[in-house]
């Protein structure tokens, strides 16, 4: 797909969101994670991801019912090869988790903001929604 063309795609795919991508986008805009700035359906290469956060090269794609069978599997992970060749890390959602657990699958994308330690790492891993809550702050004055 010419770049034209794809960059005209993604401003479409913007209107048409699916409503799971509407509920994280609604929880990720305006720096609301931890201050950390996503940006929704990009174009990358031939692919448009559908969140991104440059600061940590951080992909996160929300997957319905269109990415359980084998050709798909395949198809995702052939894209996220190539997104790590572009120092991009992607780290997986379910829709059903974005109604069902949205706190869990924020805590996931923040844990995975955190352990990415320098902007475009390059690295080919996938992550998916732990449940896991980030520690703490940490009180002042050891007390």
């Amino acid at each position: 797909m010419h770049a034209q063309s794809t960059r005209r795609f993604a401003r479409s795919l913007r209107k048409q969101s699916t409503s799971a991508e509407q509920r994280l986008w609604g929880a990720l805009r305006k720096q609301s994670l931890g201050g950390f700035r996503f940006i929704r359906q990009v174009p990358v290469g031939p692919y448009i991801v559908d969140f991104l956060c440059r600061e940590r090269g951080l992909v996160v794609e929300v997957d319905g019912a269109t990415h359980g069978d084998a050709a798909d599997v395949c198809h995702d992970s052939r894209r996220s090869a190539f997104l790590a060749t572009q120092g991009l890390f992607v780290h997986r959602v379910l829709n059903s988790d974005v109604y069902e657990n949205l706190g869990d699958v924020l805590d996931g994308i923040f844990l995975a903001l955190e352990g990415q330690p320098a902007r475009f790492q390059k690295r080919v891993s996938e992550r998916t929604p732990s449940g896991l809550r980030p520690p703490p702050p940490a009180k002042l004055g050891g007390g």
